[in-house]
C-alpha cells in the first residue's frame, strides 16, 4: 500500500509541473503494475513512466479541438460512461503493455453556445452537443501497444450512426469486449476485439422492440460473466455470458434493479442485490448452484453498505425504510435459512412518517410514499405537495430513511401533505410499464399522475383545490405540463431545469426513447411543453391563481446538460399565449443548485408554497 501511494504522489507531482508549464493533462492514471501513467493532452493520448527518467511517449499525432484521442465526446460523457469518468475514454489492458482508446471525430457535431456573464465581457463555453436527430461524433476504437509502438483499430466503421459502451479487457490482454448499437437503440451487439489485428468475433446479440440499455455492473470469471438483462420475461433476470458466446439464465420471477454483489467460485453461489419480493425495496440475495435464491434481508426494507466476507459464509449490511432508521444486520446464509433479523432502535426526535400507498391505474399498480402534517388532524382539509420525476426506469418512491425526495420536514412543519408518486413506467411493473413510453413520452405518465390528483381528493382530509406539485429535470419537464394542461388538478408548480422540447435534448438519451424527430414528429409534437403552452387552458384566465403566477420555471444559465434554452423558449411561449408565471435565474448554476444557490431556491420554494397553498388558511 505504502509503494502503491508513493507511486501515485509521484505521478501527481510530475502531473502538476506539466501544467505549470501551460501543458494541461487529464485524467492521469497508473498502470496497473504503477510503472506508467496515461494521460491526454491536447486531444492526443501519452504515456509517461513514473520515477526514474519520466520519459513520455506519444500515441496519437492528430489531436485538436474536433480530434479527440482518449477523451469522451460530451454525449459519451453524459449518456454512456457516466460524468464520473471525467471524459476519461482509455483503459488499461491487465498486462499493462497496451492501452484501448475510443477517438472521437467531433467536425460534424453541432455546436451549442453557453453563456456566462462574469467578468467585464463575460466568457463562451462551445460544446459540442448533438440533440435529437442531429449528427453524433463518428468513433473509432484503436489499442496502442507499447511494446512495438504500433496502434491497430478495430474492424468497426466510423458510422456516426451508431454507438459504442464502455469496453472491458479479457484477463490474458489478448481482446477487448466491445457492445455497440445502432443509433435506433432496439439492438445490442458484444463483441471481442483482437489487441493483434483489430479483428472481430461477436459474443453476444439481444434484441428488444422498443430499447435496449447497456451491459453493465458485470461480474467477470475466467471463462465468462455474470450480468443481468431485462429483455426476456418483461423483468430483469440473471444470466451467465460465456466468453465464447454460450448463454445461461440463472434467473426467473419478477426481479427489477438487480445489482451483482460478489460471485463465489468454491460454492458456485452469487450475490445480489434486486426488488425481488417488493417493488418499492432492494434486498440482499443469494443464488446457489442449484438454482435456489434466499431472501438474507427482509424485503420491506431497502439494503445498503453490503460486504461479504472474503470466505463467502457471512455477510454485513444497513438497513431503512423511511420509519426505520438505518440499521446494521450480519447473517450466516448457509446456517441461516431465512433474512437477518432487524433490531432497530427507536428513532430519535420527531419527524415526516412517510406511508407507502398504491392505487392502480389502466392496470397497472402505482406507488406513492405519503407523509401528513405534524399534529395532523383528519377532520380538517390540507394542502398538498406532490413530488415527481416521471423518466422511464427512474424511480422516485425511495422507502429510505431520511430521504432527499421522500420527505419535506418544511411541509411536514407547516402543516402541508407530503407525497412523492411513480407513474408506470418509472420501474415498478417491469418493461410492460416502461415499454408504455416508447415514442411517446409523458403522455402516459400525464395520466397516471392525474389519477394520483383524483385518488387525492378523494381523501376526506385533502382540500382537492390545493395540489401543488413540483419536479427537477424530467420533473420539471412532468410539472410544466401538468399545471400547464391541468390547473384543474393541479394548481400550482415549480419546474426546475426542465426539458421543454425534446428536439432541444441530446440525441442518445432523447432517441432511446422517441426515436429521431424526422421518424416521430406526432410523437415529438404531443410531448413538447411548448405546445402545451399553447393550448393552456390557463390563457383564458392569464394564469392568475389568487392574483399570482401559478407556475415558478428555475434554471442555471450555465447547465451543460439541460440547456437553459428550454426554459428561455418555455418563457416565451408563455409571453406570446398571455400566461404569467415566475422566473427565477441561477447564473452559472449547473443542472442541480450547489451552495448559495440551492439555499435560495429551498428559501423562495417555501414563499412559493406559502402564497399559494396556505393562503387564507
Amino acid at each position: 500500500m505504502k509503494k502503491t501511494v508513493t507511486i501515485v504522489f509521484f505521478a501527481l507531482l510530475q502531473a502538476a509541473a506539466a501544467y505549470a508549464s501551460g501543458l494541461t493533462e487529464l485524467n492521469v492514471t497508473p498502470s496497473p503494475d504503477s510503472s506508467k501513467v496515461a494521460f491526454t493532452r491536447g486531444g492526443d493520448l501519452w504515456i509517461r513512466e513514473i520515477g526514474g527518467s519520466g520519459k513520455e511517449t506519444r500515441l496519437t499525432f492528430d489531436g485538436s479541438a474536433v480530434i479527440l484521442n482518449g477523451y469522451a465526446s460530451w454525449v459519451y460523457y453524459e449518456e454512456i460512461f457516466g460524468r464520473p469518468s471525467r471524459y476519461r475514454a482509455f483503459w488499461w489492458s491487465p498486462d499493462s503493455r497496451k492501452i484501448a482508446f475510443y477517438r472521437f471525430d467531433n467536425a460534424e457535431v453541432p455546436v451549442f453556445p453557453i453563456y456566462s456573464p462574469f467578468s467585464q465581457r463575460g466568457g463562451l463555453n462551445l460544446t459540442r452537443y448533438p440533440k435529437a436527430g442531429e449528427r453524433n461524433p463518428s468513433v473509432r476504437i484503436g489499442i496502442a501497444d507499447l511494446d512495438g509502438g504500433n496502434t491497430v483499430w478495430a474492424g468497426f466503421s466510423d458510422s456516426p450512426e451508431q454507438y459504442f459502451g464502455t469496453p472491458f479487457w479479457s484477463d490474458a490482454s489478448d481482446e477487448l469486449f466491445v457492445s455497440r448499437e445502432p443509433r435506433r437503440q432496439s439492438l445490442l451487439e458484444l463483441f471481442a476485439v483482437s489487441a493483434s489485428d483489430g479483428s472481430l468475433r461477436s459474443v453476444y446479440r439481444e434484441e428488444y422492440p422498443t430499447w435496449v440499455t447497456w451491459i453493465e455492473g458485470m461480474i467477470f470469471t475466467d471463462k465468462g460473466l455474470y450480468m443481468a438483462r431485462n429483455f426476456e420475461s418483461g423483468w430483469e433476470q440473471i444470466y451467465f455470458l460465456g466468453f465464447d458466446g454460450s448463454l445461461r439464465r440463472l434467473t426467473d420471477g419478477e426481479n427489477w434493479d438487480i445489482n451483482l454483489i460478489k460471485a463465489d467460485k468454491k460454492s458456485k453461489c452469487l450475490w445480489f442485490t434486486a426488488k425481488r419480493d417488493s417493488r418499492i425495496h432492494q434486498a440482499l440475495y443469494r443464488l446457489d448452484a442449484k438454482g435456489r435464491i434466499t431472501a438474507l434481508t427482509d424485503p420491506s426494507y431497502n439494503v445498503a453498505a453490503v460486504k461479504i466476507s472474503d470466505d463467502c459464509t457471512s455477510f454485513e449490511a444497513k438497513v431503512s425504510n423511511a420509519r426505520t432508521p438505518w440499521t446494521a444486520v450480519s447473517g450466516n446464509p448457509v446456517r441461516d435459512r431465512g433474512p437477518a433479523a432487524v433490531n432497530a432502535a427507536k428513532p430519535e426526535g420527531k419527524y415526516p412518517v412517510p406511508e407507502i400507498v398504491t392505487i392502480g391505474n389502466d392496470g397497472f399498480t402505482l406507488y406513492g410514499l405519503i407523509s401528513t402534517p405534524d399534529g395532523f388532524d383528519p377532520a380538517k382539509k390540507y394542502p398538498v405537495v406532490m413530488q415527481l420525476y416521471g423518466g422511464p426506469g427512474t424511480p422516485y418512491v425511495r422507502d429510505r430513511w431520511l430521504d432527499r425526495d421522500s420527505q419535506d420536514r418544511w411541509c411536514w412543519e407547516n402543516g402541508i401533505i407530503y407525497i412523492v408518486v411513480d407513474p408506470r413506467s418509472s420501474g415498478e411493473n417491469g418493461r410492460a410499464g416502461m415499454d408504455q413510453a416508447f415514442r411517446h413520452m409523458t403522455v402516459k405518465e400525464t395520466e397516471d399522475y392525474l389519477a394520483w390528483a383524483e385518488w387525492l381528493k378523494s381523501l376526506p382530509y385533502v382540500d382537492g383545490s390545493r395540489i401543488g406539485v413540483k419536479g427537477f429535470s424530467f420533473g420539471g419537464t412532468t410539472t410544466a405540463m401538468l399545471v400547464l394542461g391541468h390547473p384543474e388538478s393541479f394548481c400550482c408548480g415549480i419546474a426546475g431545469g426542465g426539458v421543454y422540447d425534446w428536439i432541444l435534448y441530446d440525441s442518445h438519451y432523447t432517441e432511446r426513447f422517441m426515436d429521431t424527430p424526422q421518424a416521430n414528429p406526432d410523437g415529438y409534437s404531443e410531448a413538447s411543453v411548448l405546445r402545451w403552452a399553447e393550448n393552456s387552458p390557463l390563457r383564458a384566465s392569464a394564469g392568475l391563481h389568487n392574483g399570482s403566477p401559478a407556475l415558478r420555471l428555475t434554471h442555471g444559465t450555465g447547465d451543460d446538460n439541460v440547456h437553459f434554452q428550454n426554459t428561455l423558449q418555455l418563457a416565451d411561449a408563455l409571453q406570446k399565449a398571455g400566461i404569467l408565471f415566475e422566473l427565477m435565474i441561477y447564473p452559472d448554476g449547473m443542472h442541480g443548485y450547489r451552495g448559495y444557490q440551492h439555499e435560495h431556491d429551498a428559501a423562495s420554494e417555501s414563499l412559493f408554497w406559502t402564497q399559494h397553498l396556505l393562503a387564507d388558511k
